[in-house]
């Protein structure tokens, strides 16, 4: 295996492929060959191309990710990606590398693959920072409860406005602070983020499903407003 990994995405849905696009380009190691909407697609490129890493989604139309990786008879390593945990069992019943479960958090990527580097005896990757205007780092602080509390960027799932503070909702807490949410807009990677509503912003990896009025993330139904709606529509669909 070369230096760099050779890797393609294979996913049936635009938002979770691009959220795997996202996160690997912040990993230098990582090459993606190609983002597949389909096993066709990424049989044509199996032939044509020397795969290291396939990020397979299981529950696809007509041909499943479980049936196209039984159909690979190469050195190909897979990590399979879903929405559905009941999956697991099939898929390391084919030896996968690992199982993702959707959303697919950076962090959680950055584990499997390091764990795939050091059983091929790689150094542990590097992360690739992208800068923005106002952020150099994963992380930035707000003021709440009378000190100041770090956010850590990955773990954001939305963000919501409320008369004069935001909550900014975590993986296991949320955060009041007395910033506008123009501000905490600014300090968030684009790519990651959506604004959907004058008062809501979203973490695109952690969308789980939406129609032209809504974003479901957990539990939670957030709001896309008329003046938003046709940007939001053209970066998921």
């Amino acid at each position: 295996m070369s230096s760099r990994i050779n890797a393609i995405i294979v996913d049936d849905e635009p938002v979770a492929r691009e959220v795997l696009e996202t996160h690997l380009a912040r990993i230098p190691s990582m090459n993606i060959v190609a983002s597949c909407k389909n096993a066709m697609e990424a049989f044509q490129v199996l032939s044509n191309n020397s795969i290291d890493l396939i990020f397979l989604d299981i529950n696809m139309p007509e041909i499943s990710g479980l049936s196209l990786a039984k159909a690979i008879k190469n050195n190909t390593r897979i990590f399979f990606t879903t929405a559905y945990r009941e999956y697991a069992v099939d898929g390391f019943d084919l030896q996968a590398v690992d199982y993702l479960l959707k959303p697919i958090s950076f962090e959680r990527l950055f584990q499997a693959i390091t764990k795939f580097m050091g059983e091929q005896q790689h150094h542990a990757p590097e992360i690739t920072t992208q800068k923005t205007e106002n952020r150099e780092d994963l992380s930035f602080f707000v003021r709440a409860d009378r000190k100041m509390v770090r956010i850590d960027i990955p773990e954001i799932r939305y963000i919501e406005s409320l008369s004069d503070y935001i909550r900014i909702h975590l993986d296991n807490r949320s955060v009041v602070t007395r910033e506008t949410i123009t501000n905490i807009e600014a300090r968030l990677p684009k790519a990651e983020f959506l604004r959907v509503h004058r008062s809501f912003i979203v973490a695109i990896s952690y969308i789980q499903s939406f129609t032209t009025e809504t974003i479901e993330i957990g539990k939670e139904e957030i709001p896309i407003s008329r003046s938003y709606k046709n940007e939001v529509l053209k970066k998921l669909e």
